[in-house]
């Protein structure tokens, strides 16, 4: 059986018998966002610039690598940033939380932990991310606050917008939930100060591709091999993400030979998901292997992924960023 989401990218009857439930999505959407606007719901405008880096559509389209990419600019640029997210599917029992790269990230989430341990600046996460941020501030000297996510939070004023388009499928067939993939009607975009593209660009999206890295062993992040160690093997290849094919097709570009195995996005990862009747290695994406170094094993590797955005991308960053700081 299908999912639902299978039915946005492909033609079918599914979308077009969920249009009406679309079309209220879409009329909830824009009230909260004129409620906002018009002070009817509480904003909070922190003491320091928010660059909110998010989508307009459900699943991945690449934004967490970028968020790394950005933080590790700014810092190269005398920044101090912080990092705010929701925490999805943390379970901790009080919010907001701080995060470490020694985090658990059954309490504050896997892709928290993931941006903790790649980013290595202070973090917060929490389902308020006003709440966060303000956690984050009092805590550690930030004089910039970067959102993994969050362009639908609008509780939390920004100052800049980024927002990640999937490049190769885009917006499905264009529609609303529960029809389409779209948290939000395309015009959104318009909106945003800039857009990147995971895949190539059109019109005025900054081009994006992510770089696979050397695999690292699970039971030991120290011992690596390059990727084309596997060229021409089978491996077992594991996906608890937006997108998993991406995952799959990028491996498969480098001539390994793949027997995929996607999971939903942030699958709750047991010992027996790893165990395979062959003995060929497991390959996973970083976020899999957080939840998964638990019970790692032997010949279990995950393959670490990094955002090249086009050159125009930082200097117009740092650039916006310049002018806010003047207006402030």
């Amino acid at each position: 059986m299908k999912r639902l989401e299978d039915h946005w990218y492909r033609p079918g009857l599914v979308p077009l018998m969920l249009l009406p439930v679309a079309g209220l999505y879409r009329l909830v959407v824009a009230a909260r966002r004129r409620a906002y606007r018009m002070g009817l719901l509480a904003t909070h405008r922190l003491p320091v610039p928010v660059i909110i880096v998010g989508n307009i559509t459900v699943g991945g389209t690449g934004k967490t690598p970028l968020v790394v990419w950005l933080a590790q600019l700014l810092t190269q640029a005398g920044y101090r940033p912080g990092l705010v997210a929701r925490g999805y599917r943390g379970r901790a029992r009080h919010w907001p939380q701080q995060v470490r790269p020694d985090s658990d990230p059954q309490v504050v989430g896997d892709e928290a932990v993931l941006l903790a341990r790649r980013c290595r600046c202070p973090m917060a996460v929490g389902p308020d991310r006003a709440a966060a941020a303000g956690a984050l501030l009092e805590h550690n000297d930030c004089d910039v606050i970067l959102s993994d996510d969050g362009l639908q939070h609008y509780a939390l004023e920004r100052d800049i917008e980024i927002a990640v388009v999937d490049g190769v499928r885009r917006f499905g067939n264009g529609h609303c939930l529960p029809a389409g993939p779209l948290r939000e009607p395309k015009g959104r975009l318009a909106r945003v100060d800039l857009l990147v593209s995971n895949g190539p660009g059109l019109g005025s999206e900054h081009p994006m591709t992510l770089r696979l890295g050397a695999a690292q062993a699970l039971d030991n992040p120290e011992r690596e091999r390059p990727l084309s160690e596997f060229r021409g093997r089978r491996v077992h290849a594991v996906a608890g993400i937006g997108n998993p094919q991406r995952f799959f097709s990028a491996l498969r570009g480098l001539g390994i030979e793949v027997e995929p195995h996607p999971f939903p996005d942030h699958h709750d990862f047991k010992a027996a998901d790893l165990e395979f009747a062959d003995p060929a290695p497991v390959l996973m994406t970083e976020k899999d292997a957080v939840k998964c170094a638990r019970f790692a094993a032997a010949d279990r590797w995950y393959v670490p992924a990094s955002a090249v955005p086009d050159e125009r991308l930082g200097p117009e960053i740092l650039a916006l960023l310049e002018a806010v700081g003047r207006r402030r």
